[in-house]
């Protein structure tokens, strides 16, 4: 207990240390100025002409990497790559995915499976025969190759 209570006053001391080098920290930074440069420059607007509003350039334009003169065809053939991309390649080409046979035959062995387990209740057979295995090749070990060990059945 007292070592408890030894940490958690450990840990309250670094707390107060690292406000007060925090708040020594925040002191010193106050006391920085800027020039007075920021308020003696001014942005003067440019001249807009006839020619700015008869050949309108749309501003700020970013191609997207499809065409970098036409914003126009830029735009349209993002668009249509996009739907090719999403709509054919994903959106159908995972519902085909979903759709396609089965190619490793997992439901056939399944369907199988229950078949012959049916089978056999109807005949009056064990559902595993025990001569699966021929008896002659398997090897167990003796009983003083066994020894004491524990055989859980």
């Amino acid at each position: 207990m007292s070592a408890l209570f030894r940490l958690t006053s450990r840990a309250v001391a670094l707390q107060r240390s690292a406000a007060l080098n925090q708040a020594a920290t925040l002191r010193a930074c106050r006391s920085i100025n800027t020039s007075p440069k920021k308020d003696e420059t001014v942005a003067a607007p440019a001249s807009v002409t006839t020619e700015d509003f008869a050949n309108p350039s749309p501003k700020n334009w970013m191609s997207y990497g499809f065409d970098y003169k036409s914003e126009a065809e830029d735009r349209k053939a993002t668009k249509s790559t996009f739907f090719v991309a999403v709509t054919l390649c994903l959106v159908w080409g995972t519902f085909y995915w979903a759709y396609l046979p089965d190619t490793q035959l997992r439901s056939w062995a399944q369907r199988e499976g229950f078949l012959e387990l049916r089978r056999r209740e109807q005949a009056g057979l064990d559902l595993v025969s025990p001569d699966y295995v021929d008896k002659a090749s398997i090897v167990l070990p003796s009983d003083e190759d066994l020894g004491d060990t524990e055989i859980i059945i």
